[in-house]
């Protein structure tokens, strides 16, 4: 069962200022030990050293499989990929100061002192600013899917605020 919180938006530069959203509250954070312990009870011939070993295994290869340009496919769960955020570079070649767009992680423009000492913005020629791993539900494990089987409640906070605000005000 998933609880749900409910916060305000209080940015008043926000065309959602002043709305309720509901959140989902995370109740713990399980570990790849916690996962092997749980998956142990599973009535398994694995023990939780073996089966946590494969899970640390198993990361490890997402990872290198994800940063070789590669997508992994986890039956029922996700794909996962890397993805960039990319800084968007005026030009592929900058002839006025010999700059060419790189395959590289940094910012798109740093700055410098001209012959003057006056601070000019120059460009670096990287393409990228960030790298991030995405995880695509597929399967058993879609929006559809979860919409399904999904079921919530109120945290005992949010069912604080809720029943405070049907109070009459004074």
């Amino acid at each position: 069962m998933l609880e749900l919180n409910v916060s305000k938006n209080n940015n008043v530069s926000s065309r959602a200022y002043g709305k309720w959203y509901a959140r989902v509250e995370s109740k713990k954070e399980l570990s790849i030990h916690d996962m092997a312990v749980h998956m142990a009870k599973h009535n398994t011939p694995f023990s939780v050293g073996t089966i946590e070993g494969i899970l640390r295994d198993f990361v490890g290869c997402t990872r290198e499989q994800c940063l070789d340009g590669n997508t992994v496919k986890i039956d029922n769960l996700a794909i996962f990929k890397c993805s960039v955020e990319a800084n968007g570079v005026n030009k592929l070649y900058d002839a006025d100061n010999d700059v060419t767009i790189r395959a590289a992680l940094g910012p798109a423009t740093t700055t410098k002192k001209d012959d003057e000492g006056q601070t000019v913005v120059v460009p670096t020629g990287n393409a990228i600013k960030s790298v991030k791993l995405l995880a695509q539900s597929t399967g058993e494990f879609t929006r559809e899917e979860l919409n399904k089987d999904v079921s919530f409640r109120w945290t005992k906070y949010a069912q604080e605020l809720i029943n405070k605000a049907k109070e009459p005000e004074p």
